[in-house]
């Protein structure tokens, strides 16, 4: 089930009205996405399925509900711009860009093979993809002056990025904090992914990030929590950036893994495929679900 994209101009501001029939549209993407996503990393035989199976609801609000882009014109000059700053979930990025129609689907089974186009991070080679990312803490700062390039070419797009809660360790996500506040980047929506594990361990044993959204408040951001699998909360949390008030600060609560039982909450899965029956098990738990 595909939802339309509109154009920019004919985007719905609300939700209200009509959050019964966007929920089970919203639902049914985000379930072909984790088929997807299970099926292209298990394929590769190498992947990240943890951190991309977390963020699914996420991305189907944005590309499917809120960012105003056009699959058929991926460099058209108004759109708004989305950084996937924890480049390892490239499989979640690469499945709703192919949903949107960025790309033929069948690109998606030759992700990390040699002559295919879907690398393991998010190239820029990729039709959609906006910046090449992976090497944590650089997303939200590219994502930044995306949004502030907005403003000195007198453009009203918007910037999203993506970040880990791992990565939220980084020293350059709380330097681009600082200058987004400072500089008033109003344009700007940072979404965490807050699913509390990374490749280490859990994120409060490696380096504990709370109270996280009093730090991000005190840095000078709107914040909001939100349950990161709810797709109505998570647009109905992006409606209220719509005015420009910020830089803004989304916490998706989120479970690492989210969808196949044996995933959930493990670290291991951080980055470690599915061997061919846990694929075929993962697969049937979903399409059952």
């Amino acid at each position: 089930m595909r939802l339309d994209l509109k154009p920019p101009e004919e985007v719905s501001p609300s939700i209200e009205g009509r959050a019964g029939e966007l929920r089970e549209k919203l639902e049914a993407i985000a379930k072909e996405m984790r088929l997807d996503i299970v099926r292209m990393i298990g394929l590769a035989g190498s992947g990240h399925p943890g951190g991309s199976l977390s963020c699914v609801e996420i991305l189907v609000s944005l590309y499917f509900y809120k960012m105003r882009h056009r699959p058929d014109d991926p460099t058209w000059p108004e759109r708004d711009r989305f950084v996937l700053s924890k480049g390892h979930a490239a499989p979640a990025l690469y499945a709703v860009l192919a949903r949107c129609g960025y790309f033929d689907r069948e690109e998606l089974w030759g992700l990390r093979k040699l002559g295919y186009m879907l690398q393991g991070h998010p190239s820029m080679n990729t039709p959609g993809v906006e910046i090449c990312t992976g090497s944590l803490g650089q997303g939200l700062a590219a994502a930044t002056g995306m949004a502030l390039a907005a403003r000195l070419d007198s453009l009203d797009y918007r910037a999203f990025a993506l970040i880990g809660d791992g990565e939220s360790q980084e020293g350059e996500i709380w330097e681009s904090a600082m200058f987004a506040a400072h500089h008033r980047v109003n344009n700007l929506v940072g979404i965490l992914d807050r699913n509390r594990l990374q490749i280490d361990g859990p994120c409060c044993d490696v380096m504990e990030l709370e109270p996280l959204a009093d730090k991000w408040r005190a840095f000078g951001w709107k914040v909001q929590e939100v349950d990161g699998h709810d797709v109505l909360e998570i647009c109905r949390a992006l409606d209220s950036t719509d005015a420009l008030a910020g830089p803004y600060m989304i916490i998706a609560h989120t479970v690492k893994g989210k969808g196949v039982s044996f995933m959930e909450n493990v670290v291991d899965f951080h980055g470690k495929a599915p061997t061919p029956e846990e694929m075929e098990r993962a697969l049937k738990e979903i399409e059952e679900s």
